[in-house]
């Protein structure tokens, strides 16, 4: 997982570089709690109806969209996830990195992952 700040790269700039490289842009929106965070996820993504609105299920779910991407004949994907300075300091913030970073290794060049810090 990379980490940009948004005063450095605004995302009209980084959705460019992804799409010269040839990858699809997929933009998570801001969210300051966890509870939001993870919803957020879960509605971007388009996880199934059943999913639970947690930890393990972000994991879980985020394994199943992998799996899906290398099934797909579409361009790799490259996830755009705006974090506020608000959820930064939230102790769930450690965790969803740890997530996203361990399905970008478990879906391999298929996706990644690009985390804006927003002030």
């Amino acid at each position: 997982m990379k980490i940009y700040s948004a005063d450095t790269w605004t995302l009209e700039e980084l959705q460019e570089q992804i799409s010269d490289a040839g990858r699809r842009t997929l933009l998570v929106p801001p969210a300051t709690t966890k509870q939001a965070v993870l919803e957020v996820f879960g509605q971007v993504l388009d996880f199934p109806e059943y999913y639970g609105v947690n930890l393990d299920a972000l994991n879980d779910s985020l394994h199943d969209y992998a799996d899906a991407l290398s099934e797909d004949d579409g361009s790799p994907v490259t996830m755009l996830w705006q974090v506020p300075a608000a959820y930064r300091t939230d102790r769930s913030f450690g965790v969803v990195c740890e997530i996203l970073q361990d399905a970008e290794r478990y879906a391999g060049r298929d996706l990644a992952v690009i985390a804006v810090f927003e002030n």
